[in-house]
């Protein structure tokens, strides 16, 4: 049976160096390792993958690209040196962490963003979308006006101002979906294959089911600051936020 990467994001999305084994490396069409543990997050979720280096001996090579497959997370790495990684060697991870603490921000802003529609506007999500310091969302709204726009950013930031205590929790699926509005998507976007669920919970705010890294508090998020908005389509809208 192979061995399944251990992901170190799911349970401290503030593990920004690591060391690890390198269980299986291809070089065709170009280098990529997996390793027995690891801090970059694959992607997913509408959250961009991490980057960063793996320190091989004396060399550093960049992380350019990393991709969860069959339990697997991929590395795709590029490397000057002739140092390259073998099979059952140690590597020492570190993020971009500049990148990654901005998109944990992002991305808890996005939630606020979501709980706050949900909760006073009872609007569902339809989609959404990130990158580091901007994302947006789409809601189930019929009508978005400036007026409203303003009411919504005013209410993230008292969220935000309030210092919530943002956690993670893991529950059998059966059981996490008994938890009332805990999907605020439209769809179920959670896989049936998908038996464990992890919930990320702001304290008296939210909770939602997410696989994604977060912030420890909603302070941490900064200022929220909703920089345009657009209808697309007859009760779709999209509501753009960038971090100040």
């Amino acid at each position: 049976m192979r061995t399944m990467t251990e992901l170190l994001y799911y349970s401290d999305s503030y593990v920004r160096c690591f060391e690890a084994e390198v269980l299986e490396m291809e070089a065709d069409p170009g280098l990529r390792v997996v390793l027995d543990k690891t801090a970059f997050y694959p992607g997913g979720g509408g959250q961009p993958f991490d980057t960063g280096w793996l320190v091989i001996d004396d060399a550093r090579a960049s992380v350019t690209r990393v991709m969860k497959q069959e339990g697997l997370v991929w590395h795709d790495i590029e490397i000057d040196s002739s140092e390259k990684p073998t099979v059952g060697s140690f590597v020492i991870g570190e993020l971009d962490w500049e990148q990654r603490y901005l998109t944990m921000r992002t991305h808890t802003a996005l939630h606020i963003l979501g709980a706050v529609v949900y909760n006073e506007y009872d609007a569902s999500v339809t989609g959404g979308n990130m990158e580091p310091g901007r994302g947006r969302m789409d809601f189930e709204f019929e009508t978005m006006r400036k007026e409203l726009v303003a009411e919504i950013e005013a209410r993230c930031n008292e969220e935000v101002a309030a210092a919530r205590r943002i956690s993670t929790k893991t529950m059998a699926r059966a059981e996490a979906l008994k938890i009332p509005d805990l999907i605020k998507t439209k769809v179920n976007l959670v896989p049936e294959s998908v038996k464990e669920i992890r919930i990320v919970e702001i304290d008296g705010l939210d909770m939602q089911a997410d696989g994604g890294t977060h912030v420890k508090n909603t302070e941490e998020v900064g200022k929220i600051q909703v920089v345009d908005y657009k209808s697309k389509g007859a009760i779709n809208k999209r509501i753009y936020i960038e971090l100040a």
